[in-house]
């Protein structure tokens, strides 16, 4: 098993570093192999709706985004972290997330999402809601823990002293694990469920 990390906070081992380390280590005491790569300190701009990688196959900004592309492609599970802003995601992390899903093409079915938000106090259960839409738009299943998932801290390292936060991360860590592994003796044995031609509609015509 192999899951990806997408850490959009701008702070190197800030209070949403904390939340990933819990799940980290018990990732790694599972035998999942577990790569964390820092998004919100990078330069990512947003989508510009070119559709060159209708084409190429990749994004025309040529940064960050195509370099995760084939790490997302090879992992089981993407769990995606943020800080809260103004009850939303950090700004870098959704324009690349943007650019991450529309870009690439290759089948995300049953890969195992999860989205982790932490706040000084409000707006993680609106953020948590808009990064879990990346996952349930490409038919990928949600890892869930015994709460939502999300920790508290304002001052660097205040997140240590959430026992029930860093407690949801392990759960979290626990059941997606449990997930990719059922999910993988699922498709030996079914298989991927039947695939119907996408019928693309708007409200036009």
């Amino acid at each position: 098993m192999n899951v990806l990390i997408l850490n959009g906070s701008p702070r190197i081992n800030g209070n949403t570093s904390i939340a990933i380390r819990e799940m980290e280590k018990v990732f790694k005491e599972s035998d999942v192999e577990v790569e964390t790569v820092q998004i919100g300190n990078k330069d990512i701009r947003g989508c510009i709706a070119c559709r060159s990688c209708s084409k190429t196959g990749k994004c025309v900004f040529n940064d960050m985004v195509n370099e995760i592309a084939p790490k997302f492609e090879k992992a089981d599970g993407l769990v995606v972290a943020s800080p809260v802003y103004y009850a939303s995601a950090n700004a870098t992390l959704i324009a690349c997330l943007d650019r991450l899903f529309y870009s690439t093409h290759f089948d995300k079915s049953m890969k195992v999402g999860a989205s982790v938000v932490c706040a000084r106090r409000g707006g993680c259960s609106v953020t948590f809601d808009e990064l879990n839409k990346y996952f349930t738009i490409c038919n990928m299943p949600i890892a869930s823990s015994q709460y939502w998932n999300s920790i508290h801290g304002r001052e660097v390292g205040e997140a240590e002293m959430d026992d029930e936060g860093k407690q949801t991360m392990r759960v979290l860590a626990r059941n997606m694990t449990f997930l990719m592994k059922s999910i993988a003796l699922g498709k030996e044995k079914y298989g991927l469920p039947e695939v119907e031609e996408h019928a693309w509609t708007h409200f036009i015509r």
